[in-house]
This record gives structure tokens, sequence and C-alpha cells, in this order.
């Protein structure tokens, strides 16, 4: 590396409710040489961010203009809704949207979720923010419905929030300039993805010395007398996740 050149690093971008905790840890782990600086963008400047070049990488919400932004689909969020610990709705479980037809429904400017047709009744105004929004259900407004994620990002000790059924859901995509996938942008897939160390994307772990071999031209070394030849094996392991939801019962 010459003197004009900077040492390399990695800025990821990550928008409200995505906690990129662990990832960064793998990262720190694989790549301690490289640092990892988190760029906290709102969801709806994620896509200008990264065209911007502004930052190597990024965690959004889908969906956003893919317009030369490569992504790759992570999880879907379960939608819920916050309303005030003495509200009817926080005596169940779970809810439709069919259950909130009676309800100021709150639509922040930055929501993410997308309807073909709104639940519930709409507001005067549309609050700017979900932290806004938030701050009206607390005053009894009307109620929120969110990623589940935001309304954990958003937690005050008078709301609680229900599971909304048959919503849809915010995913959360990794996303990047689509002609800008580096090595390390590549690294970071491959640490998302739950790829291992010795991965043929991932980081290599550097080789073990061999003991140096006393037979001439390869030859394989007889056991001595007595002893079996030993075998080796080779060993594969993979696990697999299931995730099922059953109905829950209504609270007592």
């Amino acid at each position: 590396m010459t003197g004009s050149e900077a040492p390399p690093s990695f800025r990821l971008a990550y928008v409200p409710g995505v906690t990129p905790t662990k990832w960064v840890r793998i990262w720190h782990e694989r790549l301690p040489a490289v640092p990892l600086t988190l760029v906290p963008v709102s969801a709806a400047a994620a896509a200008d961010v990264l065209r911007a070049r502004s930052v190597d990488a990024g965690f959004v919400r889908l969906p956003i203009d893919r317009t030369d932004l490569s992504a790759i689909p992570l999880y879907a969020e379960t939608t819920v809704v916050v309303v005030p610990k003495d509200h009817v709705v926080a005596a169940v479980d779970e809810v439709s949207p069919g259950d909130l037809a009676d309800e100021i429904v709150l639509h922040p400017l930055d929501d993410t979720l997308e309807w073909e047709e709104r639940p519930g009744l709409a507001a005067k105004e549309r609050p700017a923010t979900t932290a806004d929004a938030v701050e009206l259900v607390a005053a009894g407004v009307g109620v929120l419905v969110v990623p589940q994620s935001l309304a954990r990002l958003h937690h005050r000790k008078d709301l609680t929030y229900r599971t909304v059924v048959d919503a849809p859901e915010s995913r959360v995509a990794l996303s990047w300039p689509e002609d800008e996938t580096t090595d390390l942008v590549e690294q970071f897939i491959g640490i998302v993805r739950g790829r291992t160390v010795n991965s043929s994307r991932g980081p290599q772990a550097p080789a073990q010395p061999q003991a140096k071999r006393s037979d001439a031209g390869g030859a394989r070394k007889k056991p001595a007398a007595g002893k079996p030849a030993g075998r080796g094996g080779r060993a594969g392991s993979g696990t697999a996740k299931a995730k099922g939801r059953g109905k829950p019962r209504r609270r007592s």
C-alpha cells in the first residue's frame, strides 16, 4: 500500500428497528484490521444513501427503488398494533385488521407497511414519524400498526402491542450498489448468510503447517507391525430451523 492509499474500512447503514450487533461482532472477529462504522439512516433515505456511495452496504426495508442496487431479502417481521395498556385490544393475544375497523389508526409519513386497504379510521393529520405516532397513541389519540421491531424500539411502560394477523409484513434486506460488489461486501454477505470462516467465499483461515514427510517420492509409510492402519473419516453436519405458529388462546 502506498502512502496515498487509504486503509480499508467498511461503512454499514441500518434503518430503525434493525439490530446489526451480531453481524458486527462476527465482522470484528474475522476482520479485526478492517474497521466497521455503523451509519443510522431513515427507511426513506436508505436507498439514496447507498446510491450516493456514502456507505458500502446497508440494511433496508423492502420495497425500495432497486435501480442500480442489489439486495438480498433476509427476513420478514411480524406486524403488531401498539395500544395503551388499558385498551380493549390488550386483553387478547392477536387481532385482525377488521378488529380495528372502529379505531383511529395513525399513519406516520415514515410508515414502511404497504396496505391494499388500510384498516381503521384515518386521523385528520399524519404524524411526521413513527416516534411522533407513538406519542399520540400514549395520549389516547389512536392506535399504530408497525413492524414488531419498531414497537420494541419505541417501547413505553404505558403502552403494549399485539400481533395483527392477515396483515402485510415488513421485509428486511441487505443492499449495496450494484456495481460495487467489493471483496468486503462479499465478506459481509457471507457473514449475514451464516457462512463459516472456512467457506469458499468467506475469509480463509490460515493453513495449518504440515509435518515434513520423510518418505521420498510421496510413498505412504506402512504401519508398524501389529498396529492397524488408521482410517480418516469426513463428517458433515447441518442444521435446519423450523418455525410454526399456532393460534394463541384468548387472554383471561
